[in-house]
């Protein structure tokens, strides 16, 4: 086996121990023995289990990000939602495993950044349509990055949710999510305001 298969079979591995077991859980002895090889081929290649570790995040933020913006193929703002919706449900059914390694809190500062910093280079993308739909309804399009972050994270929380129970099939799941936040948005008041009474 050359290097470069070597590292690939590593990254194999870890990716399926670190999403079974967490990174906690998770030993270099454990990725050595499965892979077949000593202790010191895993340290070679990356260090330690942390640097194991950060190389597969990284992978896998690099590809949801992708599969999110691949799908971002154009159409009305509510296609769009629909794209990106359908995009993070595929990942969460093909990618289970780099799916579980993402939502977990990672202990390694990645180049890349979290979780959070990936649901939040989504929201961008997400704060573009808003933007121009904001706009389009004579809305403040200085709250699209906030209703962004509020989209990407109520799709981002129930897929970690669907990927427990998995049902129904993720296009229904996606189009539950896009039905919400789109007739949400129909009937999004200008100025919104708190009912009750509160303490600033």
């Amino acid at each position: 086996m050359t290097g470069k298969q070597r590292r690939e079979q590593l990254l194999e591995i870890g990716r399926s121990v670190f999403a079974e077991r967490g990174y906690d859980g998770t030993s270099v002895e454990e990725i050595a023995e499965r892979a077949g090889v000593s202790k010191p081929v895993v340290y070679e290649h990356f260090g330690g289990k942390e640097g194991l570790y950060a190389v597969v995040v990284d992978r896998e933020m690099q590809l949801l990000l992708d599969m999110v913006t691949g799908a971002l193929t154009g159409g009305h703002s509510r296609e769009l939602l629909e794209q990106a919706a359908f995009a993070l449900m595929d990942y969460i059914d093909t990618s289970t495993d780099g799916f579980k390694i993402l939502v977990r809190d990672s202990p390694v500062a990645q180049s890349t950044g979290t979780f959070a910093s990936l649901i939040s280079d989504i929201a961008t993308q997400v704060e573009d349509i808003l933007g121009l739909e904001f706009k389009a309804r004579g809305f403040d399009a200085r709250l699209a990055p906030m209703y962004s972050q509020m989209l990407v994270g109520m799709v981002a929380l129930t897929g970690q949710w669907w990927l427990e129970v998995r049902k129904p099939q993720k296009a229904e799941v996606a189009a539950h999510l896009v039905n919400l936040a789109w007739h949400g948005l129909e009937g999004m008041e200008r100025h919104p305001k708190l009912v009750g009474e509160r303490k600033a």
